[in-house]
């Protein structure tokens, strides 16, 4: 049964939906989104699944708060969430920011998590006290991103949908920047600060989570490093990952079918 409400915190108010039926698909959503953002995994995921979306605290439609330090509370909102829609065992898919909350809910509560999807992200595990290859696709990719980001933002291209989107999907590209544009900018820009600031947790965290976790990448991001994928996959006992080619960092919204076959497969098997 689809329906929508209001998760009542002590400091605000956190608006989420609910479609489907089955086993539960939690979707948390990046720094540009709210739970509009999933639309076309909903779609997909609702035959079989009971789908959850949410809107961040600060984001909207959810209460505005502080965004120096709405962050530290994504993984409480999460808790209580799940506590209010009364679901025993949860599926988990982050998106670039929502990886912070769904990190740290999986760690946790690691036995109600059935499986995680690290999309676009690491959530708060620091890049930098990556060993190995990795650390080595991680300096290549620092040295490289910056003058890509300069350049789109100099043209007014979102860096987080990216130039193919822009150019192959003009459609889907306005459809995000106004999804984005919901949410004040100077309230985004200061969560984004926080979050960096709280990305300080070493990779070995990774080897605590016994579910299967898959870190999802697009080959063309130049907000998270696609190549570390790898590197991280190995530090989580059920970990894997996949590059999906020809995407940028938004690969649920770029690359919808290819998105929702690659979760449909890992959730299937996991």
């Amino acid at each position: 049964m689809n329906h929508s409400g209001w998760l009542r915190r002590p400091d605000c108010n956190i608006y989420y939906e609910v479609a489907g039926s089955g086993p539960a698909l939690v979707f948390a959503h990046g720094l540009g989104g709210n739970q509009l953002s999933w639309w076309q995994q909903v779609a997909h995921f609702a035959l079989r699944y009971t789908c959850v979306t949410f809107a961040h605290r600060g984001f909207t439609p959810s209460s505005a708060v502080p965004g120096g330090t709405g962050p530290d509370a994504y993984a409480d909102d999460l808790v209580a969430l799940v506590e209010e829609l009364k679901l025993d065992e949860v599926r988990l898919v982050a998106q670039s920011m929502g990886g912070w909350t769904c990190l740290e809910y999986a760690l946790r509560n690691p036995k109600k998590v059935r499986a995680l999807v690290m999309a676009s992200t690491s959530g708060a595990i620091d890049l930098r006290q990556v060993k190995g290859t990795g650390a080595e696709a991680i300096e290549e990719w620092l040295r490289l991103a910056p003058k890509v980001i300069a350049d789109l933002e100099a043209r007014d291209v979102s860096v987080a949908s990216g130039e193919r989107m822009e150019g192959e999907q003009p459609a889907l590209a306005m459809l995000y920047r106004q999804i984005a544009q919901l949410t004040p900018a100077d309230f985004k820009a200061a969560v984004r600060g926080r979050i960096f600031q709280m990305r300080n947790q070493p990779p070995e965290l990774l080897a605590k989570l016994p579910m299967p976790v898959l870190f999802l990448t697009g080959d063309e991001d130049c907000l998270f490093p696609s190549a570390v994928g790898p590197a991280l996959a190995a530090l989580a006992p059920r970990g894997r990952a996949v590059r999906v080619p020809r995407a940028g960092h938004s690969v649920y919204f770029e690359r919808p079918a290819e998105f929702n076959r690659l979760v449909d497969e890992f959730l299937q098997t996991s």
